[in-house]
């Protein structure tokens, strides 16, 4: 791989991980076309990008989050770990996040190897593209509540979770459906959002904590383009972020369902070609 081709591959994991449009189907077409061997170390370099770009994005927040972590595991010790959480929203914020991801860890766990075979076929990912075009599409004319963090609640905390499990598929995008789901269960648009972007955060870390070995395979050999992918999945993650934030206060997320049926429909037809 060269460096345009580390460059590539690094702007489209930054803007597809958090745009709601799949990074794992965007990686695997572009691998296809492209001619480009994949190379797990790269790919989990990228993610690696992406997380530093949410953390960035959300640190001010997360350093909350942190703060009230701690401070809420001595109120635990003090008899009054469930009634700060109900009146601090950083202590609710950060333990319904550490819940929400629970399911994704053990769909990981139990499910690592069969996913991991269907990174191999074209055709799957495009039908799990459609999928989250309809997702997006029908979200947005169901949802009718405008939740924030203090109606939050547990159920659907742990339903937008399982949502973020099930977009282990490739194709079924993470965002999209974290987002998605948010809304089903009557969440503010804006809300839902961002409890997607921060229950990212943990996820992305699980998979490269679990995959960092395979970081040096290649590096030696590859190094500018694994710096340069890695930079620019930074700032590609960082401005999606930022634009999609922006796009959500102000219109609807149907320009994504429509560019995921056209994606999805090009690639299937190319597939069987």
């Amino acid at each position: 791989m060269d460096i345009l081709g580390g460059i590539i591959l690094g702007l489209i994991q930054g803007l597809t991980e958090f745009l709601p449009i799949s990074s794992s189907a965007h990686l695997i077409f572009t691998h296809e076309f492209l001619g480009i061997a994949p190379d797990l170390g790269f790919d989990v370099l990228l993610h690696l990008g992406t997380l530093f770009a949410v953390v960035a994005y959300y640190f001010k927040d997360i350093i909350a989050m942190i703060k009230a972590f701690f401070s809420s595991i001595i109120d635990l010790f003090k008899g009054r770990f469930f009634k700060e959480i109900k009146e601090d929203n950083y202590k609710k914020l950060v333990w319904l996040v550490i819940i929400g991801t629970i399911p994704i860890g053990i769909v990981g766990v139990l499910f690592e190897s069969e996913v991991e075979a269907i990174f191999t076929s074209l055709w799957i990912p495009a039908i799990f593209l459609l999928v989250t075009g309809v997702l997006l599409y029908v979200s947005q004319r169901i949802n009718v509540g405008n939740k924030n963090i203090k109606e939050l609640s547990l159920k659907e905390t742990i339903i937008v979770g399982i949502g973020q499990a099930l977009a282990i598929m490739p194709g079924l995008s993470r965002s999209g459906t974290t987002i998605s789901t948010g809304l089903l269960v009557g969440l503010d648009k804006e809300f839902a959002a961002k409890l997607s972007f921060l229950l990212a955060i943990p996820a992305i870390l699980g998979a490269v904590v679990v995959q960092i070995k395979d970081i040096g395979v290649g590096f030696e050999s590859n190094l500018i383009p694994y710096i340069a992918g890695f930079i620019i999945a930074i700032i590609s993650g960082y401005l999606a972020i930022s634009f999609l934030l922006k796009l959500i206060k102000e219109r609807s997320l149907d320009i994504f369902a429509y560019y995921c049926w056209i994606i999805g429909i090009v690639v299937l037809i190319f597939s069987f070609i």
